[in-house]
């Protein structure tokens, strides 16, 4: 048998202090859970689980809430955001790996980060002094008087064009998740291995039929990951969105029209909370979007590794 090696007291005391920093991120997520957890107590107690998620209800006066009117606006403004990022996300992705010359690849790559690194109060304040007027006297009124004359299609563009709407908070935040979908697709991209876009070459394949069965394919889970992790940064931005919404709870049908997230919910009302079931209901919207976020990101980190393991496995 071989000697027990004797391990020297520096690397114990790093690995002790690397499992201790590992730790606190842990400690770190399941005390949130648990504030939470208490904080909305009350208002898990009164209104309970289906109750809360399913009630349209948000009258501080009564002391009557529910979730699905947030729930509502959140789905539809990541719904939207993702519908108008993911094509140009994916283009991008392409352009900087298969079709830009070597020298625009650096610069294009660079102002992507740099669109990721803005803060959300600036694409907010963009959002309400550009986005929002030239989509209430352009953009809207256009697809009012074209896509609003459909028989189905039109109950989405009914109402006064404003520009402080779904329509204009999803277009905002889809700019600010198409730097992280960009990225992402970008690295998964340049995973694929160059043989075998050399071989698709080599048998006659074009450039568009490289990227539709070659690429494509090899890292669509990666892809798909990203587009997840940019699910769950949509599902928790603010400010951007609290610009351009408006805070209406209400359940509407047509995109002209403001609405309410559960982020801009904790933001506008989270100093006017005046009771205590008032601010548990706060706490309880938060538990939700905690619990629904931390789900999206953990399948989407598996979802990432899968592309790894495929390639160690090999």
């Amino acid at each position: 048998m071989l000697p027990e090696l004797k391990r020297d007291p520096v690397d114990l005391i790093f690995s002790a202090l690397t499992g201790l920093a590992s730790l606190t991120v842990v400690v770190i997520v399941m005390g949130l859970f648990v504030v939470l957890l208490l904080e909305s107590y009350p208002a898990i107690e009164r209104f309970g689980v289906v109750g809360f998620l399913t009630s349209t209800d948000w009258d501080p006066v009564r002391e009557s809430f529910g979730a699905l009117t947030s729930l509502y606006g959140t789905a539809v403004t990541t719904i939207l955001a993702l519908l108008f990022a993911i094509p140009v996300a994916l283009g991008i992705a392409v352009f900087v790996t298969e079709v830009a010359p070597g020298f625009l690849r650096g610069p294009i790559g660079v102002a992507i980060e740099l669109l990721a690194a803005i803060p959300s109060i600036i694409y907010g304040m963009w959002g309400l002094f550009t986005v929002a007027p030239i989509m209430a006297e352009y953009i809207e009124p256009f697809l009012q008087s074209t896509l609003g004359r459909l028989p189905i299609l039109g109950v989405l563009f009914e109402g006064t064009p404003m520009g402080i709407d779904l329509l204009t908070a999803g277009l905002v935040l889809s700019i600010m998740i198409i730097p992280f979908t960009a990225s992402i697709a970008r690295d998964a991209f340049n995973l694929t291995p160059p043989i075998v876009k050399e071989s698709a070459y080599a048998v006659g394949a074009t450039k568009w039929e490289v990227i539709k069965d070659v690429v494509l394919p090899y890292s669509k889970k990666a892809v798909f990951g990203g587009v997840v992790l940019s699910l769950g940064r949509a599902l928790g931005e603010t400010m951007a969105v609290a610009f351009v919404l408006g805070n209406n709870h209400q359940i509407t049908t047509s995109l002209f029209d403001a609405a309410a997230t559960i982020t801009v919910t904790l933001a506008n009302e989270f100093t006017e909370a005046d009771s205590d079931i008032y601010l548990a209901s706060l706490f309880y919207l938060a538990l939700i979007l905690f619990a629904f976020s931390f789900v999206l990101l953990a399948v989407a980190k598996f979802l990432l590794l899968k592309p790894q393991e495929k390639g160690v496995n090999r």
